[in-house]
């Protein structure tokens, strides 16, 4: 059977994930549903005593005739409850009379927002009711809000105030407003003229819509009021009884339209049951009286402590904690304290702690129960629009599902200790000090570890020092201590001392306060290790000698390189005439490295009067390379000479090289054959740059017949080809080195070398030289081999006379090299 296509597989797999999550999705919002229609059908039945059936029925009722949705209708519920009514005796029948405020949903209820009807209304209610059952903080759903109401009701900032229990006001959550300029009306006193107050006081709405006017008459937030020309401030929820100040801010001016204000009154009514669910998670979960009886416990404590929850995702990853308890004494970077920090969320108060080591010092003490202490740390917040920093020491312990965070705040002097510690322990260093009068002692806890020194052993008098460092060094530091006792002189001495781990270098400088007649009353110092900095030096010193070693080595090897060259033949120190073409030759070894290189050139006259002209490259460098040139030299000239052909002589060189004692060697090659009387040369070639061809003033490079490099394959084939040379033609054979440049292409090299021999190219001395001049501007890396072949403009017929007059003009030559003609591998210029 076919397997089936993996894209098929993939696309199958991915609709069932999203059906699997579209699926969890609903499940998790019709879990948050119910959980909300239970609590409202608990205040029902609280409120009138009916049956969960009963509740049921009477919400769903409600629903249907305001044209709310049921969730909708739930949370105004939730928002219009009287404060924390008395659930009714057991014993009673009666249902107890509602408060101050209107039962929610009957008939006789004041209701802002008749829905019914108007169905773009009831689904922007239906949406900010779904939203509403996502956020998890006063702030979140001030963000959510400013969502919905931004195009329904041209709102720009939400701010949400709390009341509070000494009075006053303080900023729960806002959106659409810059953090550091709400940071500064995060507490609002109880003045009157604050709008935020007066609709609390009145438990209706304040409706702001005449700038001119309010400015007159109230306190409104923001420097510069005219900004948001009109606001309105909402009691949540409605009535005497409410808690907290919904304030909606806008920036275009003029009244609100009856809509607008309908979706606000409504939005309030919504977000009622939402915020008195945050006031419920304040409490401890479980059994009554548990949050009063932790907290009870936790102001008898001394100290700063504050009990965290921690709240844990579906997944049961933590996503914050709850503050459910603190001490008297617990006092924040904001000035918070005590009873003030219960219920407060630690992202929402203290953000910039997510993803610290604090953080995850937490998650470590719930995961493995074992208590986490932190090192001094300093924390930023912004405080009434100025910057507050403090440093704080934190400790936590496991406290059944939560955590018990207990901390020091550190004042300026705990500071200054603290980074005198740093400085110690990141400069391994500790300091001493000896009283020379009373006798008294006293060490750093880093002292003792650079000394190897227990802290329960104590501090050693300072003449028992030397007893600690090795024998060899134990006299030079007991004549440095009694120098600086007897005659008060201060000493820096090195010495040694033996550990666990091995020998330590240690460092100490001491000097003494003497007495107004010169005796020395007190010794104050310091001790460092310098194990670390003295290996080092060791190792570089051990390096360098290393290196000198090799350096020698390799430039014994050079020089022997070097007079192996030479030895086997020098170069010719002007240029020759062979079979009526002048021949100059050059060789400039790389300017990069010490090593010799294996480039090298053939001229010679053959026994039947033509010319051979070789050019190789032996891939490598030093001794090796030298020896397989040498090697391809003479082997390549015995064969030419006794008349095999430039093919099969590569073949063989090829040969040759593949069964050398180093079969991973490969060279490149190119060979041509002059022969005078027809003025043609044959030339061959293993893998070796083509030769550049100057001809009347054009520059051009031959096409190269086949041929793989040597060395690289035991079964080449080699090609042939042919050129005759004319009056004037310029011949250039030459090594890799002259064109290639690191980082460059080969081909930008071969158009570098036309355009210099166009530039450079004239008759006459010198003219090589101009040309590796204008080549090689830079420091080269490889070697740069070169043989510049030129027929004369007047060719003369070839004669015995001729020959013997060329090989009289080069006598001094011929003397050097055997007769024999011309082979340079030299390491000295043209």
């Amino acid at each position: 059977m076919d397997d089936p296509g993996t894209g098929a597989d993939s696309a199958a797999l991915a609709r069932v994930v999203a059906r699997q999550r579209a699926e969890l999705e609903q499940l998790r919002e019709l879990a948050a549903t119910s959980a909300v229609l239970e609590r409202a059908k608990g205040a029902l039945m609280a409120l009138t005593g009916c049956a969960p059936d009963a509740a049921d029925e009477e919400l769903r009722r409600r629903a249907a005739d305001s044209g709310h949705t049921l969730l909708e209708e739930c949370w105004l519920t939730l928002g219009s409850l009287p404060s924390l009514p008395e659930r009714p005796a057991p014993a009673s029948t009666t249902p107890p009379a509602p408060a101050t405020a209107p039962e929610p949903g009957m008939a006789s209820a004041p209701r802002a927002t008749p829905v019914a009807g108007d169905p773009e209304m009831a689904e922007v209610l239906g949406g900010m009711g779904r939203d509403l059952l996502r956020v998890g903080s006063p702030h979140e759903l001030a963000g959510r809000l400013l969502d919905h109401l931004a195009p329904g009701a041209r709102a720009d900032v939400v701010l949400l105030f709390e009341r509070r229990p000494e009075g006053g006001l303080e900023l729960a959550g806002h959106a659409g407003i810059d953090p550091r300029y709400a940071a500064r009306w995060r507490h609002v006193p109880p003045l009157a003229g604050v709008p935020a107050v007066e609709a609390l006081a009145a438990g209706e709405p304040l409706w702001l819509e005449d700038l001119a006017a309010d400015r007159t008459r109230h306190l409104l937030v923001g420097d510069t009021p005219e900004r948001w020309p009109s606001r309105v401030w909402l009691p949540v929820p409605a009535g005497e009884s409410a808690r907290f100040a919904l304030g909606v801010l806008r920036r275009c001016g003029g009244p609100f339209e009856p809509r607008e204000r309908q979706l606000l009154v409504a939005a309030a009514r919504l977000c009622a049951g939402r915020l008195r669910a945050f006031d419920h998670a304040r409490g401890a979960p479980g059994v009554p009286g548990v949050a009063e009886t932790v907290q009870a416990v936790f102001d008898a404590l001394p100290g700063a402590a504050v009990l965290l929850t921690p709240l844990r995702t579906a997944t049961g990853e933590v996503a914050d904690y709850r503050i459910d308890a603190a001490t008297p004494q617990a006092v924040d970077v904001c000035g918070r304290g005590g009873r003030d920090m219960v219920g407060r969320l630690v992202l929402e108060s203290y953000p910039s702690v997510a993803g610290e080591s604090l953080w995850q010092g937490y998650l470590d003490t719930l995961a493995t129960g074992v208590p986490f202490a932190s090192e001094p740390f300093a924390y930023q917040d912004t405080v009434d629009g100025v910057a507050v920093t403090a440093t704080f020491s934190v400790r936590a312990a496991p406290m059944g599902p939560g955590l018990l965070v207990s901390w020091l705040r550190h004042g300026p002097l705990d500071r200054q200790k603290q980074r005198l510690a740093d400085v110690q322990r990141l400069g391994n260093l500790g300091w001493a000090n000896w009283n020379l009068l009373t006798g008294e002692i006293s060490w750093s806890a880093q002292a003792y570890a650079v000394l190897g020194r227990a802290l329960g052993q104590g501090p050693l008098e300072l003449a028992e020092l030397p007893r600690l460092a090795l024998p060899q060094d134990a006299d030079a530091l007991a004549a440095a201590i009694a120098g600086l006792v007897e005659r008060g002189r201060p000493f820096d001495v090195p010495f040694r001392v033996r550990s666990p781990e091995g020998v330590r270098h240690l460092r100490m400088v001491a000097e003494a306060v003497s007495e107004p007649d010169g005796t020395p009353a007190e010794v104050h110092g310091f001790v460092q290790d310098l194990t670390a900095q003295r290996s080092a030096e060791l190792a570089l010193v051990k390096s360098e000698r290393t290196m000198s070693v090799q350096r020698g080595v390799l430039q014994a090897e050079r020089a022997l390189a070097a007079r192996l060259q030479h030895a086997l033949l020098p170069l010719p120190s002007k240029p020759v005439l062979l079979a009526g073409l002048r021949v100059e030759v050059a060789y400039l070894p790389a300017q990069a490295g010490i090593h010799v290189g294996g480039d090298w050139f053939s001229a010679i006259e053959l026994p039947d009067y033509d010319a051979l002209f070789v050019v190789g490259d032996v891939a490598g460098h030093g001794i090796d390379a030298v020896a397989t040139m040498a090697q391809l030299r003479f082997t390549a000239k015995g064969m030419v000479s006794t008349g095999t052909s430039l093919t099969v002589a590569l073949a063989r060189l090829n040969h040759l090289l593949l069964h050398s004692r180093d079969s991973r060697m490969t060279a490149t090659m190119i060979m041509a054959r002059y022969d005078p009387d027809r003025q043609l040369l044959a030339w061959a070639q293993a893998g070796h740059p083509p030769p550049l061809l100057v001809r009347g003033g054009e520059v051009r490079y031959l096409d190269r017949p086949g041929g793989l490099l040597l060395g690289a394959s035991a079964d080449p084939y080699y090609e042939s080809a042919e050129l005759r040379l004319e009056p004037g033609d310029r011949l250039l054979l030459y090594t890799d080195g002259l064109i290639e440049r690191p980082g460059e292409g080969l081909d930008v090299g071969f158009d570098r070398l036309v355009r210099a021999v166009r530039a450079h190219g004239e008759e006459g001395s010198g003219s090589l030289e101009a040309l590796l001049a204008a080549m090689l501007v830079d420091e080269w890396r490889d070697d740069v081999c070169v043989v510049d072949i030129r027929m004369p403009a007047r060719v003369e017929g070839r004669t015995e006379e001729a020959v013997d007059a060329v090989a009289a003009a080069d006598a001094a030559d011929a003397a050097d090299i055997g007769g024999e003609g011309v082979w340079g591998t030299g390491a000295g210029g043209p």
